[in-house]
């Protein structure tokens, strides 16, 4: 009996909620950067929430931000799970430890001044900021652990309105802080903070019929899975993500170093966060590709459903870029001056490959999961951060060049590498994946 190819509706009803959630994500810097651009001093707390406090943050949860893709691939049954929820706790625990290392020793002044080299005026008050964002790291690990399992039974839907619930928080503890007239990084950071902390808390609840129903009475996993496979499996995506998200104090640490150094470092997370919207759409594409990958006759529907998403966020970001639709998100939306508008402006241009790599690079990277070829992620993301750190040390000794413009052009470059080589090393899997739905579709 002959089976039927994976359907592109098929495909996009488990791609939609976690796109939603992707987006709304996406949405939450815009959001927040247009609010402390409407309070006192914006450029400094701009630059100092973009410059120092989220780059930080973001490295400190490196270890635990692939729980999603590995929880995703590995949650099969109630004993590999506990495992994941083992190394989350643990690990949980200690960045959130290290966090507070940083943000209350002198550690602080030797990563921002010595390492990033930020400007003077935004140290102190990124301080207090970080210090704000402790509960970052650990609730974030808990809520992927979770989001994973969410995915892995066909529950994605909830994955898209926990962060519905985490951005509604955003947005009132933001209005609150506007309202009171706090200091843009204190508003910033608590609604962060308290966003990441109500979608924890909602993923928990709303994961446990699901641990119940679906994760307990699965089938036990034969040979089960060890903490060694494990580690095997996950100690990769940990050096992806480790290496992935150095990319965020690097640049920064280069825009410091350039010129138009505060003028840059404001803008930045207002431009980054906005193309981010783009690119999310097919960042949620790789939990997708694992999730669907093993069903008959998916390879061709996922490969064609990633050319069609490809284009239609590429083409979105270029009708926004080249009409007045540019000046109503940066300008009246992100309140940016004049000036810095036409810096931002100007950067959309340099980025508008990023949303079709985006997709390309899920794509790849899902069929390597699928896989487990593992190391060969952690070997294009270890490109990308050479080509990245390369063009930035040129752009800091050239010296000549606005530092936005170096930043978005490194990043552009280096993720046009990193793509040619995630595909040079999935071509052996991918052949394998058409000789099986060859094969299912004789």
């Amino acid at each position: 009996m002959s089976q039927s190819p994976l359907s592109l509706n098929r495909i996009f009803k488990v791609w939609l909620p976690l796109a939603t959630s992707w987006l709304l994500m996406g949405m939450e810097m815009p959001i927040i950067s247009a609010v402390i651009a409407r309070l006192e001093n914006p450029k400094i707390n701009l630059a100092a929430y973009g410059g120092i406090v989220f780059p930080i943050a973001l490295i400190i949860e490196a270890p635990v931000i692939m729980l999603l893709a590995a929880s995703t691939a590995l949650s099969k049954d109630w004993a590999s799970y506990k495992k994941l929820r083992n190394y989350m706790i643990v690990a949980g625990a200690t960045l959130t430890a290290l966090h507070l290392f940083i943000a209350l020793t002198p550690l602080y002044y030797f990563v921002t001044v010595t390492l990033l080299g930020s400007p003077e005026e935004i140290i102190e008050p990124a301080r207090i900021g970080l210090v704000i964002m402790t509960p970052w790291t650990w609730t974030i690990a808990y809520r992927r652990l979770n989001q994973g399992v969410m995915i892995r039974f066909d529950h994605s839907k909830i994955v898209g309105y926990g962060t519905a619930v985490r951005l509604g928080m955003d947005i009132l503890v933001l209005a609150i802080g506007y309202y009171l007239k706090l200091p843009g990084i204190v508003v910033a950071t608590s609604a962060v903070a308290s966003g990441v902390t109500i979608e924890a808390i909602y993923i928990g609840f709303k994961a446990q019929p699901i641990h119940r129903v679906d994760l307990k009475p699965a089938p036990v996993l034969q040979p089960p899975l060890t903490y060694r496979a494990f580690g095997a499996f996950y100690l990769p995506l940990v050096m992806t993500s480790l290496l992935t998200l150095l990319i965020q104090p690097m640049g920064s640490a280069a825009l410091s170093r350039m010129p138009h150094a505060l003028a840059s470092l404001a803008v930045w997370p207002i431009v980054s966060g906005f193309i981010f919207m783009f690119r999310s759409m097919g960042v949620a594409f790789n939990e997708v590709v694992v999730a669907l990958l093993d069903e008959p006759l998916s390879m061709k529907p996922l490969r064609r459903f990633a050319m069609i998403l490809s284009i239609t966020t590429t083409g979105a970001l270029i009708l926004i870029a080249a009409t007045p639709l540019s000046s109503l998100w940066l300008e009246d939306i992100s309140a940016l001056s004049p000036e810095l508008f036409v810096l931002a402006r100007n950067g959309l241009w340099i980025a508008l490959l990023l949303p079709a790599l985006s997709t390309f690079q899920s794509w790849y990277q899902g069929v390597l999961l699928n896989s487990g070829r593992t190391r060969a992620i952690s070997e294009a993301v270890a490109l990308y951060l050479f080509v990245t750190g390369m063009a930035l040390w040129a752009g800091v000794v050239w010296g000549k060049t606005t530092g936005l413009y170096i930043g978005l052009a490194a990043f552009s470059l280096a993720m046009l590498i990193q793509t040619f080589w995630l595909w040079a090393r999935s071509r052996k899997a991918l052949h394998a994946l058409c000789v099986r739905d060859a094969c299912e579709a004789a």
